[in-house]
């Protein structure tokens, strides 16, 4: 159970990462069952790159709008009919989460009768055995995979397979789905399937396909790694009609879309995550009317893409009159500019800009201007202490970065002039080393053993005087030769008293009688 967790915390981004803690707390207090499931498990075995995170929850995902919300995400559709919600999560990471239900087919062409269901009956109701499984977030299964129609088998023979016979019949828009995803992975479409994909082709099932569908798909296009690709696989099939009747691959500007395309490429390697959605509508759609244009706007649910999309071109106007401007007229303050610019705002710039000086600022943005980073002497800051534990830090080396942008600091010898004043004071010397112990032992040894004696002697007297034995008689004190004084300088002389005898002594008198 364990390696799918670490497979999928390994495959997401951090900010997908960070979505689906998100969502899982805010099920968990709520006390609903919560599943990671569809596209998101398929690409996480796969390889592919993840697009979306699809939730599935046990119970009615429209009661945690709020605490979504307060949680830091962001609703941008909600479908109540099938009880969906689209949110967008912190990082420009998108998810929905759905409710585990069962669809009833009534008739073809109609929507389906929904109902609330578990999870495995969940399901048995999807499309493509690679898209029906699901990943347990809920604790004492956390990690437990649930695949009962062998999708992990079909992605490692690369097949797209139908769950069941009636697929194409039920939902005929998995027509479009299923040429979508052999475009995008280049997997055929297995036996079977593909007997009953031309059955409905023929039979003309994708005549009932629903309104909402063509919206989902439509939706779909905006995030394929290779959009050109999977438009002209359409319409070779005869699907892109199906999206729009006025929608051909002539209509898309296909210079503009790989350009496009090739740029995002390198500002993820920067470590950018554009949401590249609307600008690939921009260029999908660029030759088309407004007013079919409009209608292709009309059919998708999720409202923050078609916002994003319709204002993509004057917000991008906005930015480039910026970069023309003062705010920019030096190579720091482009810099400061672009940083704080959208991502997405950016890229569309880079393909779309009519000035040279702001094709050139974003190309030196994305290009020239990060190579001055290397000229930072990280080494000899290390020697100066500057190093990013100093609460300025981050100042210090935006302000030396800045100053090489400009050509105000030309060679490493002025870098380094200009940061020594910001040099931390060095640490104080440390304490001497001590001395060993034989070592000191050895230099205080004469001058301790007198000391220790006399020590021990003044104990011995102690003790003696305390004791109560007879005291020891005077010794005369040896005499030494005095000169002769003077009769009238003689000191008179001094009568001394003899010691009141002890009682130790008074006893041996007796003794002695």
């Amino acid at each position: 159970m364990a390696d799918y967790i670490y497979t999928m915390e390994l495959r997401l981004t951090p900010d997908q990462l960070k979505g689906v803690g998100l969502v899982q707390e805010v099920a968990r207090a709520a006390g609903l069952n919560l599943y990671l499931t569809g596209g998101a498990i398929r690409d996480i075995i796969s390889g592919f790159a993840i697009r979306d995170l699809d939730f599935t929850i046990q119970g009615n995902p429209l009661k945690l709008q709020k605490d979504l919300e307060k949680a830091g995400a962001r609703i941008t559709a909600v479908e109540e009919d099938i009880r969906t919600i689209f949110i967008a999560l912190p990082g420009n990471a998108r998810a929905e989460i759905s409710m585990a239900r069962t669809e009833h087919h009534e008739k073809t062409g109609k929507p389906p009768v929904v109902m609330p269901a578990t999870i495995h009956e969940d399901l048995r109701r999807r499309d493509f055995t690679v898209n029906a499984m699901a990943l347990s977030l809920n604790e004492g299964s956390r990690g437990l995979l649930l695949d009962p129609f062998n999708g992990v088998a079909d992605i490692e023979t690369k097949l797209i397979r139908i769950l069941q016979n009636y697929s194409f019949l039920e939902d005929p828009s998995r027509l479009i789905r299923a040429t979508r995803f052999a475009a995008r992975f280049h997997w055929p479409l297995e036996e079977r399937t593909q007997a009953r994909y031309d059955a409905a082709k023929e039979g003309k099932y994708i005549d009932h396909i629903l309104r909402s569908s063509i919206g989902h798909e439509i939706a779909a296009l905006a995030h394929e790694d290779d959009p050109l690709h999977v438009v002209k696989m359409l319409e070779k099939e005869g699907w892109l009609e199906v999206l729009h009747d006025h929608w051909t691959s002539a209509k898309v500007d296909a210079n503009g879309l790989t350009a496009l395309m090739k740029t995002r490429q390198q500002m993820v390697d920067l470590g950018y995550t554009p949401d590249a959605g609307p600008a690939v509508m921009y260029f999908l759609t660029s030759r088309l009317s407004d007013k079919d244009t409009s209608d292709l706007q009309r059919m998708i649910p999720r409202k923050d893409l078609v916002e994003a999309w319709r204002d993509i071109e004057n917000h991008s106007k906005e930015l480039a009159k910026r970069l023309m401007g003062k705010e920019a007229a030096t190579p720091s303050r482009t810099w400061q500019l672009l940083t704080s610019a959208r991502p997405e705002m950016i890229l569309f710039l880079a393909v779309t800009a009519k000035q040279q000086s702001v094709e050139q600022k974003i190309k030196n943005y994305l290009t020239k201007w990060r190579q001055v980073q290397q000229k930072i002497p990280l080494p000899e800051m290390t020697e100066l202490l500057i190093t990013p534990q100093l609460p300025e830090y981050p100042k210090i080396a935006q302000d030396v970065f800045m100053l090489l942008l400009d050509g105000k600091l030309r060679s490493r010898t002025e870098t380094l002039k200009f940061l020594k004043p910001f040099a931390p004071p060095p640490p104080p010397p440390p304490p001497p080393p001590r001395r060993g112990r034989g070592a000191k032992a050895a230099v205080e040894a004469p001058a301790a053993a007198p000391a220790k004696g006399a020590k021990k002697e003044a104990g011995k007297k102690e003790k003696a005087a305390a004791a109560p034995v007879p005291a020891a008689p005077a010794k005369p004190a040896p005499k030494v030769p005095e000169k002769p004084r003077p009769a009238a300088a003689q000191p008179k002389p001094v009568t001394k008293k003899a010691p009141p005898p002890s009682k130790a002594s008074g006893k041996k008198a007796k003794k002695k009688k």
